[in-house]
């Protein structure tokens, strides 16, 4: 394994990361298609054995079952010096007052469970899991900045949002001389490159690194078309997919899945291991987040490290996209009337 910097920091991570929202107990939040730590824990195991040092997860996924899963199996199996641990924050995970969000008691009640579930004394990625519309940007870039000068935080990273926003947080943390965002954990694949307008350009012209969500698209890059939404993941997604992958465009996606077919074909590849290879020549792209469930799955995304696509693979694989809807991942009604107060006559859908 090459390990490589995220972003412009010192921070050594593998160009595949795995994304631990697949494990988590079923009573605890997924029940079709999470793994419990009966699974999970020689998946886990098997990334580090593959090399791979990098894990990201949440607060809130499986109800924090995740987090206590994945930080037992690195407790077991792993150096806790040698492993990068990214956790996030922001959704609720409790109901009544200050329950979610991104205000300082928040944050400072968040990370404190956090840090108790993954069994460590500090997290060395802390992203936020969305903007937090309803509390001030000033707000909860001091408190976050605390956490990294209190050293329970070695870095901060930030998750899909508009690019005007990542560039007021950026600006604000500079300002003050806060500790800055080096990662932004976004929304990109072959089926959605509307990022490639503002957020990817401003990544790159900032530094910052980007952790790719999502990289197959919920599977349908990994299958052909008639089966791409054949997953257990897939099926229970419901309308959320469709946004994400907007179904006007069926024709498009249609082309682009069979082009990765084609591609992987001449290869002797997978279709995961092409749209893999597809990310990894992106500059800005640090590592994809791989939601592995299976060992064939890692091994997959480890072997496409090693598939060097040509400017004629890409030409075809790139060549069918046509303009989407731009999902930032405000879906929250609450909060979309907080924006809409603070900008009359502004319609978002």
């Amino acid at each position: 394994m090459q390990y490589i910097k995220l972003g412009t920091t010192g921070l050594e991570v593998s160009p595949i990361a795995i994304g631990a929202m697949t494990y988590g107990e079923p009573d605890r939040g997924h029940p079709v298609w999470s793994k419990g730590a009966a699974e999970a824990r020689p998946l886990i195991r098997h990334a580090l054995d593959a090399g791979i040092n990098f894990f990201d997860t949440a607060n809130m996924y499986s109800n924090g079952s995740s987090e206590e899963i994945l930080g037992q199996a690195l407790a077991d199996f792993a150096d806790r010096d040698d492993v990068v641990i990214a956790t996030k924050l922001r959704h609720p995970m409790r109901t009544g007052p200050n329950g979610k969000g991104l205000s300082r008691k928040a944050i400072m009640t968040e990370v404190e469970h956090s840090l108790r579930r993954l069994g460590t004394d500090y997290i060395d990625l802390y992203q936020i899991h969305r903007n937090d519309h309803t509390t001030p940007w000033e707000e909860t870039l001091e408190a976050l900045n605390d956490l990294v000068r209190s050293g329970k935080v070695r870095y901060l990273g930030a998750s899909s949002m508009h690019a005007w926003e990542f560039a007021k947080a950026l600006h604000l943390q500079k300002q003050h001389g806060w500790a800055r965002f080096v990662s932004m954990q976004d929304h990109y694949n072959l089926l959605a490159r509307e990022e490639e307008r503002e957020m990817i350009p401003l990544c790159l012209d900032e530094g910052v690194g980007t952790i790719i969500w999502s990289p197959l698209a919920r599977g349908r890059l990994a299958r052909g078309w008639d089966d791409a939404r054949a997953t257990a993941r897939s099926e229970t997604d419901g309308a959320f997919a469709d946004t994400l992958y907007s179904p006007e465009q069926e024709a498009s996606n249609r082309a682009i899945i069979d082009a990765v077919g084609q591609v992987a074909a001449r290869y002797g590849v997978s279709r995961a291991q092409i749209a893999l290879a597809w990310l990894r020549r992106q500059p800005v792209v640090t590592a994809p987040l791989v939601g592995a469930g299976s060992i064939q799955q890692i091994d997959e995304a480890v072997q496409s490290l090693d598939v060097d696509l040509t400017e004629d693979d890409v030409q075809a694989l790139e060549a069918p996209y046509t303009a989407r809807y731009d999902w930032q991942g405000i879906s929250d009604e609450a909060e979309l009337a907080v924006i809409r107060a603070r900008i009359p006559g502004m319609a978002l859908a």
